[in-house]
């Protein structure tokens, strides 16, 4: 199926005929933008505006959030895993939709994936974590996502990650370019094979996801990238796609993020703010207008895995951070970690509950 086509069917399973040919009426072709998805899909989107992030694997037991996959299987080990919880929590909290880390920087997986033995099938507690996250947003009305770190320190399959690649000297990782450094990393086309194996799994398995994360993406080439968003669209051509754009308000993405992480159907914010005049989701790519909405991730407190200290930022703080994410046109998707137990912390959901209460929802 050619592109033409690929979005001929999407339309067609988005909106009705009369539906669409209103739109086709009524909007102009900036209005209906070149992207992907339909504005429909991707205000719908932007209408939820709150969002958990979930940071939970092996990071969480070894202690170290870029692992260098050399950690024993056997330290995964939540002996109180409760998925469901979170994902309670996450409702009670008046957050729409939930982002789980299936694979980060450690290689190790919260599904039983057949193209690696390093997953929770092999650990001491060998839960389907994406099967039971999925089924505990069903269960409490919560929209499902899920991420995958493409900088893998595991499995290598001959590439360069981000913690083996030479530097140079001015390495910077709010925006990675030629000679910074972080452009040394690479993939080879085994672990490209790997990888579009993995996401196959996670997205013919546990039935519709809403958004999918695919982290660090610069490694993967534009070539590959491309070839991953598409593989992505095929298989749900519902879903939202996020190439992960990392750090920036989100206002330089064509001038210096459009290599790093072209396609995607969001743009990031990563730890900072969206720009004070507000987030513009009108943009200009390859001379044609796409319409990219933003999303703001951050943890609830300093880092993304649980660690012990960790505490929440002040009442103040968050509500701060939410208001102007709302007021400047963005998502908010707050990062929780639970704990190595496996359950989030009752200080970090007192914290959520509060949010909840002084932002009104």
């Amino acid at each position: 199926m050619d592109r033409k086509q690929f979005l001929a069917t999407l339309a067609a399973l988005s909106a009705s005929p009369q539906l669409l040919r209103s739109a086709e009426n009524q909007t102009t072709t900036k209005q209906k933008g070149h992207q992907r998805l339909p504005l429909k899909r991707l205000k719908y989107w932007q209408s939820l505006g709150y969002g958990m992030f979930i940071h939970f694997g092996m990071s969480t037991f070894d202690g170290k959030e870029l692992s260098d996959g050399q950690s024993p299987i056997s330290l995964y080990n939540p002996s109180k895993l409760d998925v469901d919880s979170w994902i309670q929590i996450a409702r009670d909290a008046g957050m729409k939709y939930a982002v789980l880390t299936a694979k980060h920087v450690a290689g190790h997986c919260l599904w039983p994936s057949r193209h690696t033995d390093y997953t929770v099938a092999n650990s001491p507690v060998k839960t389907d974590v994406v099967e039971q996250f999925v089924n505990a947003c069903r269960k409490y009305g919560v929209l499902p996502g899920l991420y995958y770190c493409s900088w893998d320190n595991r499995h290598l399959f001959h590439s360069a990650t981000p913690s083996t690649a030479p530097r140079a000297p001015n390495y910077d990782w709010t925006f990675p370019r030629p000679g910074s450094g972080v452009d040394y990393a690479y993939t080879t086309s085994q672990y490209q094979t790997f990888q579009t194996a993995q996401i196959t799994e996670l997205l013919t398995q546990y039935g519709e996801i809403f958004e999918m994360w695919v982290d660090i993406p610069f490694v993967l080439g534009e070539g590959y990238r491309t070839f991953l968003y598409n593989k992505i669209a095929e298989l749900q051509p519902d879903i939202v796609i996020m190439m992960n754009t990392g750090f920036g308000d989100g206002s330089q993405f064509e001038k210096q993020k459009l290599s790093y992480a072209w396609p995607t159907d969001l743009i990031a914010i990563e730890r900072d703010r969206p720009p004070a005049g507000g987030h513009n989701p009108w943009r200009n790519i390859g001379g044609k207008n796409h319409y990219l909405p933003a999303e703001h991730c951050d943890p609830i407190g300093k880092e993304w895995f649980y660690a012990e200290g960790d505490a929440p930022r002040s009442d103040a703080a968050l509500l701060e951070q939410f208001n102007q994410c709302r007021e400047r046109g963005a998502n908010f998707l707050l990062d929780v970690g639970p704990n190595k137990e496996g359950f989030i912390s009752t200080d970090v959901k007192n914290a959520l509950m509060r949010l909840r209460k002084n932002a009104g929802l």
